[in-house]
């Protein structure tokens, strides 16, 4: 059966990316629309670019009200500054938050209505050209087609999706990670992996995605415990930003399965971290999926060294999920009591976050058919 695979148009990757992309980036427009957070401003990530463009001769307007994970009026206050300031394309630059909200300003820039009326279609159209430039090593959102905004009415996270929001250069430098603090390692990291691991197990994995998922896996369980102890190895750091890079690819073409659609409600609801709330439920949402394909779970185990050749699929599998708590304990993901979420009104939205996770669509692609009493057995099962 044929299949699809898409990447953004252009990618440079590596140190001095930024530097070798001034050609590439100067045929996209005269005046660049900065898509960013407070943090990454602070940090001095910004000025760098911005020095850059005017030693470009390109214009540019700096939007740095990327408060958190992106809400629908961040966008919208975005796409009116995107408007009244006259610009041609458009510059993302940050974690997970500035370059989702960068896709979907540029998309709503020429769509009609609201964000929230394009959940579960496909959207397309000429949107500004756009650049995405990740600070962290986790979202992928360089690489993806997707974007995730919060409906603030009704308190869901929307997953957007199509082929127009593919960035026209993804430029990866490791150096713009060095500032990253372990928390923000460890929640992006762990992110990273969770798109590699569903990619791979998902019913809509192909032979091009699996290289790219097992790449990644392997990268991840070898450099984040490096880069999350410290964060100044260079060489952690680079590794983490391909291996980011690579499970962007891989959901992109595979997409992911049910942590992710479990997750978004916990985010959505309880505010927490995109990353974070799928380290919570990683361990149970693999655990339950595990009889569904003890093969492929089995080679994970294999590729990250934590089960031999000799062993069956299932005791490989078995491995793979040990080995996985120990990550987690290594990056001190927290859980649901730790972060500080009260178990009752936890409890109390159980309903309605596994009725928002089924319509999301992911959990659908997990190898194992999934229930809504399946979803809701888990998500009880975080409190144990």
């Amino acid at each position: 059966m044929a299949y699809q695979f898409t990447l953004p148009r252009s990618i440079f990757i590596g140190k001095n990316a930024l530097e070798a992309s001034e050609d590439a980036v100067k045929r996209l427009g005269k005046k660049a629309f900065v898509v960013t957070g407070r943090i990454v401003t602070k940090a001095g990530i910004v000025a760098t670019l911005t020095g850059y463009l005017e030693n470009w001769g390109i214009e540019y307007v700096v939007f740095n009200d990327i408060t958190g994970e992106p809400t629908d009026f961040m966008v919208e206050a975005g796409v009116k500054a995107y408007k009244q300031t006259g610009c041609d394309f458009l510059i993302a630059i940050g974690g997970g938050s500035p370059l989702d909200s960068g896709k979907a300003i540029a998309a709503m820039t020429v769509l009609e209505g609201k964000i929230s009326d394009y959940l579960g279609k496909e959207i397309s159209g000429k949107f500004p050209p756009m650049v995405l430039i990740p600070t962290t090593a986790g979202t992928g959102s360089e690489a993806t087609k997707f974007t995730v905004v919060t409906d603030s009415v009704k308190e869901i996270k929307m997953l957007l999706k199509g082929n127009s929001l593919l960035p026209e250069l993804a430029i990866i430098d490791p150096s713009f990670t060095l500032t990253s603090p372990p928390g923000i390692t460890a929640a992006t990291g762990m992110d990273a992996l969770t798109h590699a691991v569903e990619a791979y197990t998902s019913r809509k994995s192909t032979p091009l995605t699996e290289a790219y998922a097992l790449s990644a896996v392997k990268r991840i369980f070898r450099y984040l415990p490096t880069a999350y102890s410290n964060g100044s190895d260079e060489k952690a750091r680079e590794e983490m930003q391909l291996a980011a890079f690579e499970a962007g690819v891989s959901i992109n073409n595979a997409s992911v399965t049910l942590v992710h659609g479990m997750s978004r409600p916990i985010g959505a609801l309880f505010h927490v971290p995109h990353g974070i709330s799928n380290a919570m439920l990683i361990k149970e949402c693999l655990t339950f999926a595990l009889d569904g394909c003890y093969e492929r779970f089995g080679t994970l185990g294999r590729i990250i060294g934590a089960a031999t050749e000799e062993d069956d699929d299932k005791t490989a599998a078995w491995s793979f999920i040990a080995e996985l708590e120990k990550l987690c304990r290594h990056c001190n993901i927290p859980t649901l009591e730790e972060y500080g979420i009260n178990r009752q009104e936890f409890e109390n939205a159980t309903e309605k976050m596994s009725e928002d996770a089924l319509a999301s669509g992911s959990p659908a692609n997990t190898i194992k058919e999934v229930s809504k009493a399946d979803v809701l057995k888990i998500y009880k099962k975080l409190w144990e």
